[in-house]
């Protein structure tokens, strides 16, 4: 059985998310933790860690990765690609340090049962604390496109 988020942290995280994805880019997400947490797309976000652990997961990536949340939030994200994309991914990673976003991001991403998936049209964003604080990084997507 998995262990659902506290709703604390669901509006606490929710809330920053959205709030650095319109500092950054200009555009709105919801900032209804409920509304997130159940969208049509997926949200993922990590921590500040040397190797980041994904600390959010909404219903949609949860299921597109199979991972309940209780698993989610303890893995490092870099294993989210296989280890032939994950250059690619750390490239883009530091791409988004540096510009502070990212829109229209492709790339090759796995399940944790290894099937492939591709993922378009993502963003990916820098999250921002209210006194401009680096806490990690988010994306949001929902092109996927099945591989064999």
């Amino acid at each position: 059985m998995s262990v659902m988020p506290d709703h604390k942290f669901l509006r606490e995280h929710s809330r920053l998310l959205a709030e650095s994805f319109e500092r950054l880019t200009g555009q709105r997400l919801p900032s209804d933790a409920l509304t997130l947490y159940n969208a049509h797309f997926a949200l993922v976000s990590h921590g500040t860690q040397r190797d980041p652990v994904f600390n959010y997961a909404n219903l949609f990536a949860q299921r597109l990765f199979g991972y309940a949340w209780d698993e989610f939030v303890t893995l490092p994200s870099r294993l989210s690609a296989r280890e032939p994309e994950r250059d690619e991914r750390a490239r883009l990673l530091e791409m988004v340090t540096q510009q502070g976003y990212i829109s229209d991001y492709c790339g090759v991403r796995v399940r944790r049962d290894g099937t492939l998936f591709r993922i378009s049209h993502a963003t990916v964003w820098k999250v921002l604390d209210a006194d401009g604080q680096f806490c990690g990084q988010a994306a949001m997507f929902s092109e996927v496109e099945e591989l064999q």
